[in-house]
């Protein structure tokens, strides 16, 4: 019977191996499945994130692309005033005195009016 308490001992000390081992693989295989679903998450969050920091940024150029189009059409407009103030003037200096008088009074509110106008253009643009 010595043989058998040892074949059996051997035997046992063999299944323990194979336990330990298997229990090795079972623990391996749990952290590299959980490194695995943790590298889908990340990869997850930055196609997740892209879309929003890519809508944030192309508002943003939408922003500044219509923000430089109200200060070119505002250069122009400017533009286009100077030019017609610069023909009324000297209409307005040939009108009789009373009436250059409320055409300079006119002229002067329609300016402070357009410059209140553009101003509050230009700073909802900024």
């Amino acid at each position: 019977m010595p043989e058998l308490n040892t074949d059996l001992t051997k035997v046992a000390r063999d299944v323990a191996g194979i336990a330990k081992d298997a229990t090795y693989v079972a623990i391996g295989i749990g952290v590299i499945g959980y490194q695995k679903a943790q590298v889908q998450r990340h990869e997850l969050a930055k196609r997740i994130g892209s879309p929003r920091a890519t809508a944030e940024q192309r508002l943003a150029g939408v922003r500044t692309d219509l923000a430089g189009a109200v200060h070119a059409v505002d250069a122009r407009v400017e533009d286009v005033f100077t030019r017609v103030e610069a023909v009324l003037v000297p209409l307005e200096d040939k009108l009789p005195t009373q009436a250059r008088e409320v055409a300079r009074q006119v002229r002067s509110q329609a300016t402070e009016v357009r410059q209140q106008i553009r101003s509050a253009i230009l700073s909802a643009a900024a």
